[in-house]
């Protein structure tokens, strides 16, 4: 069920605010959805995102562009096929770079979306929740809850593989900083410039 938000504007008129379906925050400044359109741009305002994952290999929409463009938000884009083989080293290596986009603070606020909210943002997601130390049945229920009766055994498999300790070839090369803005936001910043990087979509 879709979640519409009204907000009052002062002019005895209210402007609803609409979710993308499947829109759920995943943790402070994530969050994640299906694909985007037009009528969802006044709800995303309002997290006042600096970066979109977006997790299918088809090109960005030029009105999604417009929209990115115009709030300054950056797009990282990794082409995830809807059913690669989860033996394939791209999904892994895929996967790898997306969570360390995702786990950099400087990218936060963060949506992360594929075409429906389900399997490629339900992979990331639940990879993410391991590098947290979830238990798998708490991933798995909720990668479940997500993709509902379309649930797939090897989106599920995919995230019990996946070796998170290979994250540290990553963390090793990250420093923590703590800067003493706000609520004590924890800043991960690139040790070495030459790290590779994930593609950034120019516009």
């Amino acid at each position: 069920m879709g979640l519409i938000v009204e907000v009052e504007n002062g002019e005895d008129n209210d402007a609803v605010l609409v979710p993308p379906p499947n829109f759920a925050m995943v943790e402070d400044c994530i969050f994640r959805s299906s694909f985007p359109t037009s009528s969802n741009f006044p709800f995303l305002q309002t997290l006042n995102l600096r970066s979109i994952i977006y997790l299918c290999p088809e090109p960005y929409p030029e009105e999604n562009l417009e929209f990115l463009r115009s709030q300054n938000i950056r797009l990282f884009q990794f082409a995830i096929e809807g059913k690669t083989d989860i033996s394939t080293p791209i999904l892994k290596d895929s996967v790898m770079d997306a969570l360390k986009v995702l786990i950099d603070v400087r990218n936060h606020p963060v949506l992360i979306h594929c075409k429906r909210g389900k399997h490629r943002t339900g992979c990331l997601v639940g990879c993410l929740r391991k590098l947290q130390n979830w238990c798998l049945s708490s991933v798995f229920e909720e990668y479940q809850r997500f993709a509902g009766a379309k649930s797939r055994t090897m989106d599920l498999t995919f995230i019990e593989m996946f070796d998170i300790l290979s994250l540290s070839q990553c963390l090793y090369s990250i420093i923590y900083q703590y800067h003493g803005y706000g609520s004590k936001k924890r800043r991960l910043l690139y040790k070495e410039e030459n790290l590779q990087k994930p593609r950034l979509t120019s516009f």
